[in-house]
């Protein structure tokens, strides 16, 4: 378990959060908006906290008191003071994947019970369709983009105007709510990477209890600027960038798009992001073509060499080109909700770019473990966090187990399923499905999902996720996906295959290989090479190539059931 290195404010519900905060960050600003013509628009948490509370005010007044409320919509101010307007006194809120395509959005609508939703104009058009259904209880429409109210719209900016009113003139049914801290506040879909989609039920002590946690292992302070990426509706940008940042009294800014990452953390000056490993990859790949583009990747490649053993912060003055590519002001780059892989997380802190792994899942709220301070070990994630109890369960002869938690931030539950919560809550003690090692020191190394762990004749265990992360190093691939395929009527007699997604620019240009099959020689060469490196057993034996993305979540886990059935349609063939 982490020990606690900063003072945090002790906080019981997310309304008390926002309440005792205020009186210390309230002037300070806690959002910098784009507005137009590169003019912006600053919210003080003063704004916020008055605007949470006129909101939720009207939302009362239009008969939502403990009613189910759903937020829908692209990262902005409004989705946040929404969720805030709901679950600070309102009723239930219940965040939604922006990307859901039309018939699975209806049927979270109809699973949740939702009556009214918050929303941005993409999404209007579809949602008065599911309105009039008679299978779902939607019966308000709240635009984040109107103006004025019109027929069976509301618009937000007149709610708030109608709930100042109404505080105004002494109506505080909103200001006045108490809150129950232990019972189901927040109902948040999981992404289903390998099953259908389960409803977690949040409490704000879950919620709370994490925010203190992470306060006291991260140095995040109101003087910071937090650059918003993620989609807002997963619990690992709503704990960990949103309502973090406004706990903090820091400020938060909008990414303008994946694209523009490196962009906004010029414009705004930021200092800490919260990111999945792809967006890291990423920037890390643009860094090196700058620097291959200024004739300067040589000299730094030296300069890394000699400064290995420096200080993080003797490595920022040395590389401050780099520092200044990205705006000169990063102190934190949080790496979570997917595997980050070493070689990356090595490399950012060779040039002192303080790269950290964290980990935690939906039902966690999320953050488990934080590999943070001055003990940081590349590949943890860390020791759980100061809360948190963590162990391993039917752990093998390599010391590999199941990892287990328990603490106030684990929820209270799977809504309306009681096998699935049975199955996975128990005695306290949350089962993650995820495999790891303990260290002696209590660092946790993840090695992959239980339900992907590939099982063969020998007895011997493959994590796919460790071998994807070597065979994703190979020039050309952009992604990859470890399989285990049955070679006969034996179940047991299993090898490993693997599919890869190919850059064919790349392919062309380092391999000459132009046609199908000269791109499946190409890479079958380079994964012999890491077949040698490894026990036979693990060596990967069948290839398929393909174009097409794998079929992946919203923060970039793989579906693996879902990549599978497609793999399996293909039957013997090595293209898709």
């Amino acid at each position: 378990m982490t020990e606690k290195i900063y003072k945090v404010i002790e906080i019981s519900n997310i309304k008390d959060m926002l309440n005792k905060t205020r009186n210390i960050y309230g002037n300070k600003p806690a959002y910098k908006l784009k507005i137009n013509n590169g003019n912006y628009r600053i919210i003080t948490h003063n704004d916020v906290r008055d605007e949470v509370n006129y909101l939720g005010t009207a939302l009362i007044d239009m008969g939502l008191k403990n009613k189910r409320i759903a937020v829908i919509g692209e990262n902005r101010y409004e989705w946040e003071l929404a969720y805030l307007s709901v679950v600070c006194g309102t009723g239930i809120v219940v965040p939604l994947d922006k990307s859901l395509p039309e018939n699975e959005l209806e049927a979270l609508i109809e699973r949740s019970e939702v009556e009214a939703i918050v929303y941005s104009k993409k999404y209007e058009e579809v949602l008065t369709k599911i309105k009039y259904s008679t299978k779902n209880k939607l019966k308000h429409l709240i635009s984040m983009d109107r103006s004025t109210n019109t027929e069976g719209i509301y618009s937000i900016k007149e709610l708030i105007k109608e709930g100042k009113a109404l505080v105004e003139s002494g109506d505080n049914r909103f200001v006045d709510a108490d809150i129950n801290n232990e019972k189901m506040s927040i109902m948040l879909f999981t992404s289903g990477t390998t099953s259908k989609s389960k409803v977690v039920a949040l409490s704000h002590k879950n919620i709370c209890s994490n925010l203190m946690d992470i306060g006291s292992i991260l140095d995040v302070t109101s003087d910071d600027t937090l650059l918003s990426v993620l989609p807002i509706h997963h619990v690992f940008e709503c704990t960990v960038g949103f309502l973090f940042s406004l706990y903090k009294g820091a400020q938060t800014v909008f990414c303008d798009g994946l694209r523009h990452i490196v962009d906004n953390l010029n414009e705004y000056n930021v200092t800490v992001m919260a990111c999945v490993p792809g967006i890291y990859e990423r920037i890390f790949m643009m860094i090196r073509k700058q620097l291959e583009k200024s004739g300067k990747l040589e000299e730094v490649l030296e300069l890394k060499k000699y400064h290995k053993n420096s200080t993080m912060e003797e490595k920022k003055v040395v590389f401050k080109m780099i520092h200044d590519m990205l705006g000169g002001n990063i102190k934190l780059f949080i790496s979570g909700a997917a595997a980050l892989d070493a070689d990356i997380e090595e490399r950012y802190r060779d040039l002192g770019l303080n790269l950290i792994q964290g980990y935690g899942l939906t039902e966690t709220s999320p953050v488990v473990a934080i590999c943070a301070g001055a003990e940081h070990r590349i590949g943890s994630i860390g020791k759980a966090v100061p809360s948190c109890e963590v162990k391993l369960i039917d752990v093998n002869d390599d010391g590999v187990g199941e990892l287990v938690v328990k603490g106030p931030n684990v929820a209270l539950g799977y809504y309306q399923d009681e096998e699935k919560t049975n199955e996975s809550f128990k005695d306290g003690w949350f089962y993650t499905g995820d495999l790891a090692k303990i260290d002696d020191d209590g660092y946790i190394y993840i090695k992959g999902r239980k339900k992907s762990v590939i099982v063969l004749k020998n007895g011997k265990n493959i994590f796919p996720e460790e071998m994807e992360n070597l065979v994703n190093k190979i020039e050309g691939v952009k992604e990859s996906f470890v399989y285990g395929k049955q070679l006969s009527d034996d179940k047991d007699n299993i090898k490993i295959n693997v599919e890869v997604v190919f850059n064919k620019d790349v392919l062309k240009n380092v391999y000459k290989a132009i046609s199908y099959e000269d791109v499946h020689t190409a890479l079958f060469e380079k994964i012999k090479e890491i077949n040698s490196t490894m026990p036979k057993y693990k060596a990967i034996r069948g290839l398929t190539i393909t174009e097409e993305p794998l079929i992946k979540t919203t923060t970039n886990k793989i579906k693996r059931q879902a990549n599978l059935d497609a793999i399996n349609k293909l039957g013997n063939q090595n293209f898709r």
